[in-house]
């Protein structure tokens, strides 16, 4: 088993930066990728970014190409998701995920932690 526990949502106005951290334990040594999504109020849960655990490739939804930044440290078994120029529409609950093997999907999830951007 793999528990998976987010830090670091909260408030915070336009423009302004918020960094999430997730921090894995338990069975973390067969982590292939581990990815954050978000689930704004009344819709489906969405990708946000991806990062696999031996390589370091990356992998961003559209709308947050070249605002968040997905990076690891694989020595604390810790994603994070540095976000930055926030918008509104980026207020959602965060949730960071683990997959262990490639096609698999994520099987692991953790609680979410809110984000709400105000204008």
């Amino acid at each position: 088993q793999v528990q998976l526990v987010e830090s670091g949502g909260g408030l915070v106005q336009a423009g302004g930066s918020l960094r999430l951290s997730c921090a894995a334990s338990g069975r973390t040594f067969s982590t292939y990728a581990m990815g954050w999504f978000r689930q704004a109020p009344g819709k489906e849960r969405e990708f946000v970014a991806q990062i696999n655990w031996s390589g370091g490739s990356t992998y961003y939804e559209d709308s947050v190409k070249g605002r968040f930044t997905i990076s690891r440290d694989n020595a604390k078994n810790t994603v994070y998701l540095q976000m930055n120029s926030l918008k509104p529409e980026d207020t959602a609950v965060y949730y960071c995920a683990l997959s262990t093997r490639a096609g698999s999907g994520y099987e692991y999830w953790g609680q979410g932690t809110r984000v709400t951007v105000s204008s």
